[in-house]
């Protein structure tokens, strides 16, 4: 808990900066770096289903995403800056097999092919697509806003879910998979999540006052005036994010569980690797991106 509590000290602060203040080509740079650890330590884990990766070609692919992401096409109209995302992202999710499949033509014995090919595709889907919404969405009005909304969301959903499953959780929610999960935490973490979301939303304006007057944001990236939304939709949205966020730690898991490992790497002292720690960030993020996204084309 001392390990897990000192990563947390140093790393948070240095999250937090770069969400609200880094520039976007500063912060798709650090987004790719994040995402090609996890791919590292996903495809270390598909080694223990007797799958052999295309590491060097799953890296070279995720790379090239990322520094498109930097060029920061569109960065001051989130219209075109969206348009501009969601092609390349249609473009890279309908290449991505063509590529992976044609490398592993080359592939000996010839069986060990397609699973390598699809190892990579499952990678790029799986980590850098919602790694880079997160990217994509700080181009929009308020996107560091949301962005700190999505981080505290999920970051209140894991620790209430942590200490209430531990203290009073008896009903197990999937024994096979996670044996320490419960309903009860599961219950909490989304009671936990929906506070912290409303007040964050409830007191948006003075918190991005304060956080313009000490330059920690640009007036583009916070709430302000007529943007702050009503709160019945921030409620569904916050649920859905939480449940999204406890499904994806359920599903790391699962390929933790079916590898025979218990953490993805021991990169964070005190938390595991890398995909540990985002799991649940790779399934909310594509959630908040689309809500973004639409109300963009409104």
């Amino acid at each position: 808990m001392l390990k897990r509590i000192a990563t947390a000290v140093i790393l948070i602060p240095i999250v937090l900066v770069l969400i609200l203040r880094a520039p976007v080509w500063i912060l798709a740079i650090v987004a790719g770096i994040v995402a090609l650890l996890t791919i590292h330590e996903f495809l270390k884990l598909t080694e223990s289903y007797g799958v052999q990766p295309l590491r060097i070609l799953t890296y070279v692919f995720c790379g090239i995403f990322f520094a498109l992401l930097a060029l920061n096409v569109g960065n001051e109209k989130p219209l075109l800056s969206t348009a501009v995302f969601v092609y390349c992202l249609g473009f890279a999710a309908a290449i991505a097999p063509f590529i992976f499949l044609t490398r592993a033509m080359r592939k000996e014995p010839l069986s060990t092919g397609y699973p390598a090919a699809a190892a990579s595709v499952f990678a790029f889907t799986y980590i850098v697509l919602p790694v880079g919404m997160l990217v994509q969405l700080r181009q929009q009005w308020a996107g560091a806003f949301y962005l700190l909304y999505l981080l505290l969301v999920v970051w209140a959903g894991d620790i209430f879910a942590y200490f209430v499953g531990k203290s009073i959780g008896r009903h197990l929610m999937a024994p096979r998979i996670s044996p320490k999960k419960t309903w009860e935490g599961a219950v909490a973490s989304v009671v936990a999540s929906v506070a912290v979301g409303c007040a964050l939303f409830y007191y948006g304006l003075p918190i991005s006052s304060a956080l313009l007057r000490i330059g920690l944001i640009q007036r583009r990236d916070g709430l302000f005036g007529l943007e702050q939304p009503a709160m019945g939709p921030i409620v569904v949205l916050t649920i859905v994010l939480n449940v999204a966020a406890q499904l994806g730690d359920l599903v790391e898991s699962l390929i933790k569980r079916g590898a025979g490992v218990k953490d993805s790497g021991a990169l964070l002292p005190g938390h595991g690797g890398m995909l540990d720690r985002i799991d649940a960030l790779l399934f909310a993020a594509p959630v908040l991106w689309y809500y973004a996204a639409w109300r963009v084309m409104q």
